[in-house]
């Protein structure tokens, strides 16, 4: 089954849509903050397993945790890129940069950053 590419135009006039969504795309983060709370517990007990299970499955679960980090990093940086709300923009764009300097390592996470994250998301959107 073939899939037809996406209209550059059309992807472009939604995004615009969306740029001026504060709301959806506060939403939208918090969604993907809470579905990485839930992906970092999930690859923090995936690392504590590999660790009794030699050296090769513990690389592996620090390659996977490293790409979950990487990609909540890219999907806060696109956020940011998109909302037109100044004080989202900047606190997305904030949340990835601090994200990406975590460059993978979820020892250096723990459930107080995760928190600090959240509310500098729920300060920009308006939530408290």
């Amino acid at each position: 089954m073939a899939t037809t590419p996406a209209d550059p135009a059309v992807a472009a006039s939604a995004d615009a849509a969306l740029s001026a969504d504060t709301k959806a795309i506060c939403e939208q983060a918090a969604r993907t903050s809470t579905s990485f709370g839930t992906t970092f517990a999930a690859d923090y007990k995936l690392l504590i397993d590999a660790a009794e299970q030699g050296a090769a499955a513990k690389a592996q679960a620090r390659e996977k945790a490293s790409r979950d980090v990487e990609s909540f990093s890219f999907a806060l940086l696109d956020m940011s890129k998109l909302a037109a709300d100044p004080s989202v923009k900047k606190a997305l764009a904030t949340m990835g940069a601090q994200v990406t300097t975590l460059k993978g390592d979820l020892e250096k996470i723990d459930d107080k950053k995760l928190a600090d994250l959240h509310a500098t998301l729920d300060a920009a959107c308006g939530k408290s």
